[in-house]
């Protein structure tokens, strides 16, 4: 190891010992996923302590005091349960109630911060002493307390009591600034949580070593892998998907992602399951129907732009409820259900909640706050399902044929909105080109057309001398029959695809007799182009080497914009790397490259476009 100084490989014995300490405690169950992050200083920053440590969750430690590695061990885990107990919460040191002028009550902190420390510090060490891990450092020597007083404000309240309210050496810092969580806000101490998690996990890794069902081979005798089984042989709408899914129960994995239940690794064909969770078997059953509808109905692909937690809180909504109706399983507590939702798509729930984001931006999916528990990773390798067709083709076919075989066998009573969905997997998606021009049709009906000899047809090679009328547009202003288009020149653009773009744009203007469009382009300001015929626009594009782009100036001088009309729809082409957000007063949609996504919700209408 590298010594911080610059001294080459060598470290000093003390450092070390304190190296040998922090090995000791990652190699145990339950102290190696607690909080905390270890920082270490040497006795000029420290002076005689070994250890501090802060409400935010860093521990210093001193690298030059002697401690054998048994007891750093010890001492780090020490300061992490400070920190797992919540002794820098407000809501548990000692206090009194206030109570306010509007009738409620907060919590007053109102206590000696050195006879607190020493409270927690004997609480921590019986803790650490009951477990035997480490070697106590008797810093703070144990007072004689009675051994019924397991809770840190009555031994608190006993050491002032009884006179022995002196302090040894303060490890906790920061005390006189306890920390306080809205739980409004769904604040909570994550500290505390892991301990839960950790303390769970531990557990149960002894139970099952003790049971003769550790080791390698240990995954196939787990709870979730026979759920997942349960799905094969007894249910036969999602024993398809169940067979091509690997159940994954990894402790430091779901750590590392913050998937506190589950999740589903759509492209590399996993779902996790945090064994710290404690589910039961019914619940596990749900939520591992849960993950695999959620990649059998394609919610990955069919986010298209929308917000992804957003997207994904919707489809959790619809799931749970079809899930209640089946009687599949049991859902967990944290599962988001509402009785009144039923029937409802996920598309329109979605429009919904964008409407209304303040309610639905704080829910929990089964993956955590603010999370979705859809990952659309880059495989690995690890399907388990068809190695000749395409991920999207096998959950396609799974969830088709296990719904055949479901209705075939009569196997119980299905929601209708699901059959429609399972139904509607094998119906053709429509190109995005179609979809813009059904948009554009709201817009532009066809125009009433009159014969006139002022302009002359074109189609007469049959009789070149003789001059033919053409139908052209009666009674419309040449410029009110258009459209709005802000183009995005960065140099985050791909040209070829903005070409492609441009392309599909000027011929279905072409198409739909639109003469003219007006034209703006955007990179570092807003340059008005005027009115360009549509096969003119990809000639004047210009890419500029430029990253991101500001387009509210080009929206801006559309709309302000005299000569262009009132009802005038307004088209913005993008690579997303753009502004948080666009205020457009009209009506207005985007064209965005299919691996973008636009980085707010959208009001109007959204077309991922590829070659």
């Amino acid at each position: 190891m590298a010594d911080k100084n610059g001294s080459g490989n060598h470290i000093s014995p003390g450092e070390e010992r304190l190296n040998r300490g922090i090995s000791i405690v990652r190699g145990n169950p339950l102290f190696s996923r607690l909080g905390g992050y270890i920082q270490m200083l040497n006795k000029k920053n420290m002076g005689k302590d070994a250890a501090r440590v802060y409400g935010d969750g860093i521990i210093y430690l001193n690298k030059d005091a002697l401690l054998t590695p048994e007891q750093w061990a010890y001492t780090i885990a020490h300061c992490r349960l400070h920190l797992a107990f919540g002794h820098f919460d407000a809501e548990r040191m000692p206090g009194y109630e206030k109570v306010l002028q509007n009738g409620a009550s907060e919590w007053v902190v109102s206590c000696n911060k050195a006879v607190w420390n020493l409270a927690c510090d004997l609480y921590v060490d019986k803790f650490l002493r009951d477990i035997k891990f480490g070697s106590s450092t008797c810093e703070n020597p144990e007072k004689p307390v009675p051994g019924s007083l397991t809770d840190e404000r009555k031994i608190y309240q006993y050491l002032m009591e009884s006179g022995h309210g002196l302090a040894g050496v303060m490890d906790m810092q920061g005390l006189e600034h306890p920390k306080v969580y809205d739980a409004k806000r769904n604040q909570k101490n994550e500290f505390m949580v892991k301990f839960a998690y950790a303390l769970a996990y531990s557990v149960s890794s002894v139970v099952r070593e003790a049971g003769g069902c550790g080791g390698e081979n240990a995954a196939a005798h787990t709870r979730p892998e026979r759920a997942a089984q349960w799905f094969i042989s007894h249910y036969p709408l999602l024993g398809g998907l169940a067979a091509g899914f690997r159940i994954v129960e990894d402790y430091s994995y779901c750590y590392q992602e913050e998937i506190s239940v589950a999740a589903v690794d759509v492209t590399a064909g996993k779902i996790y399951v945090n064994p710290a969770a404690g589910l039961d078997d019914e619940e596990l059953k749900f939520v591992l129907a849960h993950e695999f509808l959620h990649a059998g109905l394609m919610h990955h692909e069919r986010c298209a732009g929308r917000d992804a937690y957003l997207w994904n809180v919707a489809c959790d909504f619809v799931i749970n409820g079809w899930l209640c109706e089946m009687e599949i399983g049991k859902m967990p507590d944290r599962g988001l259900y509402d009785g009144a939702l039923k029937d409802v798509s996920a598309e329109e729930l979605y429009d919904r909640m964008v409407k209304d984001l303040r309610k639905f931006s704080k829910l929990d999916t089964f993956r955590g706050y603010g999370k979705g528990d859809v990952i659309a990773g880059k495989g690995g390798g690890s399907f388990s399902g068809s190695q000749t067709a395409s991920l999207d083709d096998f959950y396609k076919s799974a969830l088709q044929n296990g719904l055949e075989y479901h209705i075939s066998g009569g196997r119980g009573y299905l929601p209708s909105g699901l059959i429609e969905e399972i139904r509607a997997l094998s119906m053709p998606p429509i190109p995005w080109d179609v979809q813009l021009g059904n948009w554009f049709d709201e817009f532009f009906a066809p125009p009433a057309k009159c014969r006139t000899y002022a302009r002359p047809s074109r189609r007469q090679g049959s009789t070149p001398d003789i001059p033919r009328p053409s139908y052209v547009p009666a009674g419309i202003m040449e410029y009110s029959r258009t459209f709005g288009v802000v183009i995005d020149t960065s140099g985050s653009m791909d040209k070829r695809l903005l070409g492609y773009a441009l392309g599909a744009v000027a011929s279905y203007a072409e198409a739909k007799e639109v003469p003219y469009a007006r034209v703006v382009f955007c990179d570092a300001a807003a340059y008005d182009a005027g009115y360009l015929a549509p096969e003119e626009i990809a000639g004047r594009v210009q890419v500029k080497g430029r990253g991101g782009t500001v387009l509210q100036p080009g929206v801006d001088l559309l709309e302000g914009a005299k000569d262009f009309p009132e009802n005038g729809p307004i088209l913005i082409i993008t690579d997303g790397w753009i502004e948080d957000h666009i205020r457009i007063r009209r009506e207005h949609a985007f064209l965005v490259p299919r691996a973008r996504r636009l980085p707010f919700a959208p009001r109007g209408r959204v077309f991922y476009f590829e070659e």
